[in-house]
Formats: C-alpha cells, sequence, structure tokens
C-alpha cells in the first residue's frame, strides 16, 4: 500500500510537529505501507539544502521538495500543486498534515479530484486557543478553503483525547480518531528510569522550542519563588533554541532575585546530549499555554522522569490518570504551589517516575504505527466499495484510541 504524506514544511526549526513526521514513515514502513513525503523548501528565512522536482532521500525516507515561493505562514508552491494534481492518484490514501496552508489545500483538491481517500492531521492548528491566535486571517482562510478540505476527510487524526473533544466541540466535525504520535521502541526499550536523586544534581529540566506559547517566563517565576521551600541544590535548566530577542528576555527573566545563578541555558540539543539531559533530570515541565501533543515531554516520560504539565497540555489528562506526574492550572500561584511539592517529595518523584516509564511505552512507535496502517487500509477499502457501490465520500468513522 502506498500512502503520501503532505506536509508544508519539514525543516527542524519548525518543532515537533514537522520532525515527528521522518520517525512516522520509517515506523510505517516496518508495518509495509510505503511512503513517500511532499513539502516545500522552507526553512524561516532561508531554504532547506535539498534537491528540489526530485523524488530523493531524506532523513532515510523517501520525499520530494518544492520551493516555497512566497509567504512564511501560507507557504504558497505553485509546483507543489501541480505535482500533487499529476501524481495523487498513484496512491492509496493521502495523510495531509495541518490544515491552513497551500500544500494542504492543495493536497485535499487533488484527493476530491482523483478520489483518493485522505486523512487530515491538524497539529493543534484547530484547538479554539490556536484559533485565536491571528483570528481573522484564520477565520477566512476557514471559510474560504479550510473547512473543505475537513469535511472531505475520510478521517481526522487527533493525538490526544483532548484535541479531538475541543476541535469536534468548536467546529462540530466528525470522522475523528485519536492516534497518538509515538517514540522509537529502541527508545522506550533501552531508556532506564531516572535515577536523579542526589541532592547536588537535581534539576528541573523545560526542554522546547523557546517561543511565548511554552509559558517559560511563568515557569522561570514559580521555580524562583518555589525553590527556596526546597533543598538549595536545585537548578532549572531550560534546553532549547528560539528567537534571539525572546532568548534575551527570557535570560533577564532569569537574573532575577530568586531565580540568580540557578537558572542555565544549554541552547539548543539533541542526540546523545539531549538523551543525557533527559536521564539526569529529577522533574520534566511543560507549562505551555497550549500544547497539543510534545514530544519531549513524551521522550522525558520514557527516561521514567515525572512531568509537571499545565492543563494547557493535551496529554495532562494521561499524566495524571496514570500517576505519571504533576497537572497544574494555568493560574499564577498554582505552578509554584506544584513545583514546591515535586521538589520536596522524593519518595513520590520516584513512584510517579516508575508511573511515567509504564505510561510512555504505550506510544512506542511500531504500536501508533500499526494503528494508523489499520485506519490507512479501513479508509482505503471503504472508500473503494463507496465508489464501486455508488455510495459517495465516507460520512462516518470511530475513535481509536491507543492504550
Amino acid at each position: 500500500m502506498r500512502v503520501l504524506h503532505v506536509i508544508p514544511a519539514i525543516a527542524p526549526r519548525y518543532g515537533g510537529p514537522s520532525a515527528v513526521l521522518a520517525e512516522m514513515c520509517r515506523a510505517l514502513e516496518q508495518q509495509g505501507i510505503e511512503t513517500v513525503i511532499a513539502s516545500t523548501d522552507a526553512d524561516g528565512d532561508g531554504r532547506l539544502q535539498v534537491e528540489e522536482g526530485v523524488v530523493g532521500e531524506y532523513e532515510g525516507i523517501r520525499a520530494i521538495f518544492f520551493a516555497r515561493q512566497w509567504s512564511e505562514a501560507f507557504k504558497y508552491s505553485a509546483p507543489l500543486a501541480a505535482w500533487l494534481r499529476a501524481n495523487v492518484p498513484a496512491f492509496h490514501a493521502v495523510h495531509i498534515h495541518a490544515v491552513l496552508s497551500h500544500a494542504c489545500l492543495a493536497a485535499g483538491r487533488a484527493c476530491e479530484r482523483s478520489g483518493v481517500p485522505y486523512v487530515v492531521r491538524p497539529l493543534g492548528t484547530l484547538d479554539p486557543w490556536s484559533l485565536g491566535q491571528k483570528r481573522l486571517r484564520k477565520a477566512v482562510l476557514l471559510w474560504a478553503a479550510g473547512r473543505r478540505l475537513l469535511g472531505g476527510a475520510a478521517a481526522i487524526q487527533y493525538t490526544s483525547r483532548q484535541e479531538k473533544a475541543l476541535v469536534e466541540r468548536s467546529l462540530g466535525l466528525q470522522r475523528g480518531f485519536v492516534i497518538p504520535l509515538g517514540v522509537a521502541d529502541s527508545f522506550v526499550q533501552n531508556a532506564r528510569p531516572s535515577a536523579a536523586q542526589d541532592p547536588l544534581t537535581r534539576y528541573v529540566l523545560a526542554l522546547s522550542r523557546l517561543h511565548p506559547v511554552k509559558g517559560l517566563e511563568h515557569l522561570i517565576d514559580a521555580f524562583g519563588r518555589a525553590v527556596p521551600e526546597a533543598p538549595p541544590a536545585w537548578r532549572l535548566v531550560i534546553a532549547g533554541d528560539g528567537d534571539r530577542q525572546y532568548v534575551e528576555r527570557l535570560k533577564r527573566v532569569a537574573a532575577r532575585p530568586g531565580c540568580a545563578g540557578r537558572v542555565e541555558f544549554t541552547g539548543w540539543v539533541d542526540g546523545h546530549e539531549k538523551s543525557a539531559l533527559l536521564a539526569g533530570a529529577s522533574l520534566f515541565a511543560v507549562p505551555s499555554l497550549h500544547e497539543s501533543f510534545g514530544l519531549s515531554l513524551l521522550e522525558a516520560l520514557a527516561f521514567g522522569v515525572p512531568a509537571c504539565v499545565s492543563s494547557g497540555v493535551h496529554l495532562a489528562d494521561e499524566i495524571r490518570e496514570a500517576g505519571a506526574g504533576w497537572a497544574t492550572g494555568l493560574e499564577p500561584h498554582a505552578l509554584e504551589r506544584t513545583l514546591a511539592e515535586a521538589m520536596r517529595s522524593p519518595d513520590e518523584r520516584v513512584r510517579r517516575g516508575n508511573q511515567a516509564a509504564q505510561l510512555a511505552r504505550r506510544f512506542a512507535w511500531s504500536r501508533v504505527a500499526g494503528d494508523l496502517a489499520d485506519l490507512y487500509r479501513r479508509i482505503s477499502r471503504r472508500d473503494l466499495d463507496a465508489r464501486l457501490n455508488g455510495a459517495g465520500r465516507i460520512s462516518t468513522g470511530k475513535t481509536v484510541e491507543t492504550n
């Protein structure tokens, strides 16, 4: 079975939703699904150094790239749209990642024209919080083309129960399936629960793209107020990169009394350096205003690091139910109280860390990719039957949850 994956951009700077796609395709190949990625060469103000217009290899996966001709937000590419019109009929199904970008809308039209069923993964962009950012632009795009894309989908893939509930309630959508993102099986199998209980080395870790939506100013302030109640060796380590002016702002917040000397910025980390940071952490903090999934959070759980997450994180319910950490509100002092409780409770951190490692095993890519492969086969067969019987487009679906 051949499945085309369409995404507006895949450069690392765009964070987890883009970075995870190559891992997803590798896992799907293990399930017998032949994959190709179609995207633009967008990389912020620059461009990915890739050959354009030819199916080649990108991070071990077959992929084809086309020039982003204008608009970093919309990522318009006429050559990509033309390639989709000509080549979508060669695939059994198409998986569209995002909604309000030119590549996604062009893929939907190409599928509609050729009768190929498609799945949409919104990447959190349809949540009420996300739609409230740049509200007018998004409302116009939804009205002009986004609603048609979503209405024609054979299935909509959400990565958490919370995302599905929020989007379906606000937009009245149907055909929703909950299939999360995953983490490599080897990562889950080889990561050992964190033993970071040495009072001289304990730290809270925040690992993410440095952006205002991540709530890092709130985290730094809360840590500065909470840490006097805990043993003095606690540190806050912030790993990641972002806009230079915003990073400087964070560093000024970290220089305030109560935080000075206790907050470290490592910059971008990956590979062994990233794994070492995760393995050494005693607590993983995700205070985001909005987080549709959180891959680094999942990796921390795999290492047995209990999490402290805000209610804006869509995996908060799963973490609370599994006893894999602490969930807190977004009120000014809620995070402070939760951090203080977690930092002064070593036995509870160990217990919840063990539960975190158990929870992470539910998200192994072999399991998640199996659910995706089943979904592709189901919509492809149903679409074929519907066309043969003259029944038209699929109109119903069920929720699939990886437990």
